[in-house]
């Protein structure tokens, strides 16, 4: 690593490179009891890892019974954070999610406000099915995801530190939903596809979960010790050529700035500066897990489809030509390759 580059003399690279090394351990630790609870998902839970080092949000979408539930519960458990669950039905008010004030009167019939707390109020927070939510109960988790704050009644309230919210979403049922708008979508980091396990890892998993005794996760790390990893993760160095890479890539996908008349003609709208921002934290987010200081191009091209593909917009003339989001990605991604 060249220390002219990062601006890092050789001392604090030398700390940054032994800090790494130290968190890349646990991390490993913390893969390995994750692992023993949720099977054949391993792709799925470094996605989550690198939405939690980065200090974002995350959208799981995935057929029902795919362990998205567990998963988050038990993510819970490992990071030592206090975990809440809400379920998203049509008839969900935003009070439920963030709280409200009620009016108590005490013994000497003196009348106040009291703020009651909503499950928002959490470190990690599951909204399952949160396009089952109306639209007035999903942007009341827009200011929640983006400033860690809520207000009520022109009041301000804070939200606990760490706080990540992640969201389900169920691709094959539409009925009595609502798609979510493009600004919350953007307040996720990654959309991450949860698929089903391959037939070894669902042999696994019916062991486990039908016997007497099933695995449980253990404490690997505290919320204070994840603080301390999202910010080592913002200090990891990134070279030119990755933030370049990325540039070009994010660039490459609005109509108004690509040069590829196969974007100008199918997309409608591309990704915005929020895109960029996501995939270099979650590049730097990567490498870390990894064991590596800095992120390379190969993390570039890993977290595209997960950054881009629902900050990408296609037209009618691409649906009716069966051009998918998967195609569009891997256009952009090529020239990276």
């Amino acid at each position: 690593m060249n220390t002219e580059d990062t601006g890092l003399d050789t001392a604090s690279s030398l700390d940054l490179a032994k800090q790494a090394d130290l968190l890349c351990e646990r991390l490993t630790h913390l893969n390995e009891n994750l692992g023993k609870v949720i099977f054949g998902q391993e792709e799925v839970i470094e996605q989550v890892l690198i939405t939690l080092l980065a200090g974002g949000h995350a959208l799981l979408v995935g057929a029902p019974g795919l362990a998205k539930t567990r998963l988050v519960e038990n993510l819970g458990i490992v990071f030592g954070m206090q975990e809440k669950r809400i379920q998203c039905t049509p008839d969900l008010m935003p009070s439920d999610i963030i709280g409200a004030e009620v009016l108590e009167e005490d013994a000497s019939g003196r009348r106040s406000f009291r703020f009651i707390h909503g499950p928002v109020f959490s470190q990690l927070l599951m909204a399952d099915e949160i396009n089952r939510a109306s639209p007035r109960t999903q942007s009341a988790l827009l200011q929640a995801m983006q400033e860690h704050t809520v207000t009520v009644a022109g009041h301000s309230h804070k939200l606990p530190s760490p706080f990540h919210v992640l969201a389900t979403q169920n691709p094959l049922e539409q009925e009595g939903t609502y798609p979510l708008p493009e600004a919350q979508l953007d307040r996720f980091l990654l959309e991450i596809y949860v698929g089903y396990p391959d037939i070894d890892a669902e042999r696994q998993m019916l062991l486990a979960t039908t016997g007497t005794v099933e695995p449980e996760a253990e404490i690997v790390l505290t919320a204070q010790e994840l603080l301390a990893a999202q910010k080592l993760v913002k200090e990891i160095p990134v070279g030119e050529d990755v933030l370049e890479g990325i540039l070009s890539l994010v660039r490459s996908g609005r109509p108004e700035d690509s040069e590829d008349e196969f974007i100008k003609q199918f997309v409608a709208w591309g990704p915005g500066p929020r895109a960029s921002q996501a995939l270099l934290m979650a590049s730097k987010a990567r490498c870390l897990l990894q064991g590596r200081l800095s992120p390379s191009l190969d993390d570039v091209i890993a977290l595209a489809p997960p950054v881009l593909r629902h900050r990408i917009h296609l037209d009618f003339t691409a649906r009716a030509e069966g051009v998918t989001l998967t195609k569009v990605i891997n256009r952009l991604i090529a020239p990276l390759n």
